[in-house]
């Protein structure tokens, strides 16, 4: 099975490439949709589309792969097959309709493609945890300075990074030939994460690296109970979380 993304560009894709065909008749066959998705997106082979109006970049920093995005464009195809409650738990909270092994996931879109996967999953779902967890520990911090949202974030950025966002965002576009604007799109805040991730796996101490990594998890574990008390999810509904077993780039 390919398994490899390729930068194929910006182009249509007719419904009739190999994914979304093997997603319809898989489907029509009775297998669930959720293996055939998974399936699918192991036969996808393009790193970036435009689809309906809209652009998808399933790869990010050319290493890093958004497979939620994927199956929610591919899942536009086969939308009157499933139903939509699913689609909405799958795409916006990351719940599976059925228990899928960690294994089971990795063989189904294929082992580069699930590195591909552990690098988003670490170098920017964590990473913004991370933020997250650092900039509520700042914020705790106002009833003994009064600080605003930037302020917060650039206080934030110093205590992981050693440095101010304004500095690292400024440094990342010149590294990476971006204009000097002040707006991003949401592809590009990823690529900054992705890079910052990479910024801290090589300017920080190890063990201070492994720490922050372990907080940003801590952070996303808590989220994600949050979503289970709210609408019943369990720990391994969430395909995202890798397991035990998988590489920490991290460590």
């Amino acid at each position: 099975m390919e398994d490899q993304l390729q930068p194929l560009g910006n182009m249509e894709v007719s419904e009739d490439s190999a994914a979304v065909r093997h997603l319809k008749e898989a489907i029509a066959q009775g297998k669930h949709w959720y293996i055939a998705l998974l399936e699918a997106i192991g036969l996808w082979d393009k790193t970036e589309e435009t689809y309906n109006g809209r652009d998808y970049r399933y790869l990010i920093a050319n290493e890093a792969f958004d497979w939620l995005l994927l199956a929610e464009r591919l899942l536009q195809e086969v939308g009157h097959l499933v139903l939509e409650e699913e689609i909405i738990d799958l795409i916006f909270w990351g719940k599976a309709p059925i228990a899928v092994s960690t294994e089971e996931f990795r063989q189904c879109i294929g082992e580069a493609k699930y590195c591909a996967h552990l690098n988003y999953f670490y170098g920017i779902i964590v990473e913004e945890a991370l933020l997250l967890a650092v900039e509520e520990k700042v914020r705790k911090e106002q009833h003994v300075y009064a600080l605003d949202g930037n302020h917060i974030t650039e206080l934030a950025y110093e205590q992981i990074y050693d440095a101010t966002m304004t500095a690292l965002l400024r440094r990342f576009k010149r590294e990476k030939g971006y204009p000097q604007r002040r707006s991003m799109e949401l592809t590009e805040c990823k690529e900054f994460t992705c890079w910052l991730f990479k910024y801290r796996l090589n300017n920080c101490d190890k063990e201070r690296v492994a720490s922050d990594t372990k907080r940003g998890l801590h952070e996303l574990e808590r989220q994600w109970a949050v979503n289970k008390h709210r609408r019943g999810f369990s720990h391994t509904d969430n395909p995202q979380m890798p397991s035990n077993n998988s590489p920490n780039p991290a460590h």
